[in-house]
């Protein structure tokens, strides 16, 4: 995952060091007498045609005697337009894309570092900032809400159809299970044919309790048949699936608000695909504004080179990503960390 968008800051990097290690007009060549005796003067204030077009030759000369440089606006122009394009390119949203952009533009602007520092180094730490800014909305520790919320907890688990909610539940059973935490499954996805049958199957590979009804039947009910069993079976978790409904479905958001109502739950996940790009963002925008959730899992982040919806979601909504589906068995599912995924984009191979 993120290979695209890796691919995409390195040659922002790049772009970046060469435009400002190009020499300027003969000044890098040779320091002037008069702007060497410059340099070991207190600094004067600039004037005013400094103050609209950047540093001036004066304080560029100073800078260079004292072994210092300064990155420029103009030097970060194109760079930026051209990072800025190639995000939206990587299914980045245009809001986010524009506040990532923004962000370096500010940390980089005007400035100075020693020589011996690479100008690679300094935007690497401008672009890490602005990823982290953007990527760690709303991050909260998911093991220590589980911890720290009476039992049994209630996890409910939104989506549109076919995105994989219910292998993620299957997964989620699993993880809990690792830490120590027992866990209940519960079919609220009343409606689909076959949904009893593959809810089933995980939980017999997990050895897992299930609670069904018939088809047809009142998804709320279910789960709240789930939160009844757990609360006399002392289970922690309660891990309820929905019908994939789409927020113009008027019907299936009732269901959802109903559930709401009846369960309580104390954590709503949305599920999407980390493939679907801004499409997924888009979806996680609409079902916060019908339904508020909690936090998002992003499936298939396997099969993403991209990684836009990644980088988009957690802005756009308000909301974290917590987990990333990153294969097919119980054992992928992985704790969305910012710190680590912005090492990850910029680590050098």
């Amino acid at each position: 995952m993120f290979d695209g968008l890796k691919d995409k800051l390195g040659r922002f990097k790049d772009d970046v060091e060469e435009e400002s290690d190009e020499p300027e007009a003969e000044a890098g060549e040779s320091v002037p007498e008069e702007s060497a005796e410059t340099a070991e003067e207190p600094a004067a204030e600039p004037d005013a045609d400094e103050e609209d077009d950047g540093p001036g030759l004066a304080k560029k000369a100073a800078l260079a005697a004292t072994g210092r440089t300064v990155i420029t606006e103009e030097e970060l122009e194109e760079p930026l337009e051209q990072l800025e394009l190639e995000l939206l390119q990587g299914d980045v949203e245009m809001s986010v894309a524009n506040a990532i952009t923004d962000r370096i533009h500010e940390e980089l602007v005007g400035e100075t570092r020693k020589q011996v520092e690479s100008g690679e180094q300094v935007v690497e730490r401008a672009i890490a900032e602005a990823l982290r800014d953007v990527i760690s909305v709303g991050q909260f520790d998911f093991e220590q809400r589980i911890a720290e919320t009476d039992k049994p907890v209630v996890v409910v688990f939104t989506g549109v159809n076919g995105v994989g909610k219910t292998t993620t539940i299957a997964k989620m059973s699993r993880w809990l299970e690792e830490r120590g935490y027992s866990s209940v499954m519960a079919n609220g996805d009343t409606y689909r044919a076959g949904a009893n049958e593959q809810i089933e199957e995980h939980a017999d590979a997990l050895d897992t309790k299930i609670i069904t009804h018939e088809q047809g039947g009142d998804p709320a009910a279910v789960i709240y048949d789930a939160v009844e069993y757990a609360e006399a079976n002392d289970v922690d978790v309660v891990l309820g699936d929905t019908a994939g409904r789409l927020h113009t479905s008027n019907d299936l958001m009732a269901q959802l608000e109903k559930i709401d109502r009846v369960v309580d739950p104390d954590l709503t996940l949305f599920v999407d695909e980390a493939v679907a790009g801004q499409d997924a963002t888009n979806r996680a925008k609409e079902f916060n504004d019908a339904a508020e959730i909690d936090g998002v899992v992003l499936t298939k982040a396997d099969a993403d080179s991209q990684g836009g919806a990644a980088i988009s979601i957690a802005h756009v909504t308000g909301k974290p990503i917590l987990f990333l589906g990153t294969g097919q068995g119980y054992d992928h599912l992985e704790r969305f960390d910012p710190d680590e995924i912005v090492d990850r984009l910029l680590r050098e191979e």
